[in-house]
């Protein structure tokens, strides 16, 4: 084995990208959703998410609303998955595709729609558990 093959890592996911018609009211959810005091880049649509960049572009391949919205999810770890509940249906309103549930005592999930339609899942792994 040679040694560029012994310290090789694997890559880390740098960024998710959705492409929509309207990136900008995209961006406008996912930052009232997940990161509010966040600021607009000048040059992009783009929001830091715990080390990773979600990034959103106009793109001319994509419909108004997502064909297969399950595809691919995004998914974001939350602290305090009753208090997101809350703000999502507060300021948000957004559609619930599958309400915050308790999955076995080890993790609470739930799925949002975004305005694309596009699937957006929640977690919050419970205190006590070990999250593997």
């Amino acid at each position: 084995m040679s040694a560029s093959t012994e310290t090789a890592k694997n890559p880390h996911v740098g960024g998710i990208l959705l492409g929509s018609t309207d990136p900008a009211r995209l961006w406008e959810w996912y930052r009232g959703a997940f990161a509010p005091d966040a600021q607009r880049d000048e040059q992009m649509f783009t929001l830091e998410l715990g080390g990773s960049y979600l990034i959103f572009e106009e793109r001319d391949d994509v419909g108004e609303k997502a064909a297969e919205p399950g595809r691919i999810i995004v998914n974001f770890e939350v602290d305090d998955i009753r208090a997101a509940e809350q703000r999502l249906d507060e300021s948000l309103g957004v559609r619930w595709i599958r309400p915050v549930t308790d999955m076995d005592g080890e993790v609470f999930l739930a799925t949002v729609e975004d305005p694309d339609g596009n699937y957006v899942q929640l977690f919050q792994i419970q205190s006590g558990s070990s999250g593997a």
